[in-house]
């Protein structure tokens, strides 16, 4: 018999993070082994994958590393097909590979801005393009917004705002496209300030003054936090859910 913990199970199922390197996607990777998902760990950098690759394989799951730029359509069906001849199916996208930028805008060059666009919103869209030409109904795709998609924090991010923004469109649109005729699920993720590899990139202080004050829990969020709302997402736990963004971020939008 089976429980409603038994929806959030992705047994025998196969999930793609990208962005895998570093960061909210190694957790991701490991949450998604937890629930019992073989992963497929893409990255530029896959020197940085072993390490999540043993983990996942000491749960009892399988990993494959695929090196991977998302911002190159080839790279991503590339990825897709490694995918299908090693697992023969593909369940799950999580599009997590992203930059940022805090530049303030009168400084921001153009190779800049684009560099975070190219990224952040067209990596995401030829890698979910990619994974739908195979997904199968019942498959799940996770875009990774951003609460600066909704809100500011009056630091200078103009190019990943904008870009999140796009992310929170791009969900939308595919799942009123996919979701119908193909039986997937589009959602999207929308983190507010989580400790990671992103974020400890900011000055010393800065996330104190400027994000702290604005969440209600007066706290920068724990990545585990955020990996069960992406556990939901890619689950059957949201089977009636598509087209949605999923706000996680500590309660910054109503504050």
């Amino acid at each position: 018999m089976s429980t409603i913990l038994d929806l959030f199970r992705l047994d025998g199922k196969v999930a793609l993070v990208t962005g895998a390197s570093s960061g909210l996607g190694v957790g991701f990777a490991r949450a998604l082994a937890d629930v019992g998902a073989d992963v497929v760990l893409a990255a530029r950098r896959t020197d940085r994958l072993q390490e999540t690759r043993e983990a996942i394989e000491s749960m009892g799951r399988r990993a494959l590393v695929v090196t991977t730029d998302v911002v190159d359509p080839e790279q991503c069906t590339d990825a897709v097909a490694a995918t299908m001849a090693e697992f023969g199916r593909l369940d799950v996208l999580v599009n997590n590979a992203g930059v940022a930028e805090s530049t303030p805008a009168l400084r921001e060059s153009p190779d800049q801005f684009r560099r975070v666009m190219d990224v952040n919103v067209n990596g995401s869209y030829w890698m979910a393009q990619a994974c739908a030409r195979v997904m199968q109904p019942g498959s799940a795709i996770v875009n990774l917004a951003s609460v600066l998609a909704y809100t500011s924090v009056l630091m200078p991010q103009a190019a990943y705002s904008a870009s999140k923004s796009a992310v929170v469109g791009l969900t939308r649109d595919l799942a009123q496209q996919w979701t119908p005729r193909k039986g997937i699920r589009v959602n999207a993720l929308a983190p507010g300030y989580f400790e990671s590899e992103m974020t400890g990139q900011f000055a010393e202080g800065v996330l104190d003054r400027y994000v702290v004050p604005r969440t209600l829990f007066g706290r920068l969020g724990n990545p585990g936090e955020l990996d069960a709302a992406l556990i939901f997402l890619a689950s059957d736990a949201s089977s009636y859910l598509s087209g949605v963004t999923l706000p996680v971020d500590g309660g910054m939008l109503t504050n």
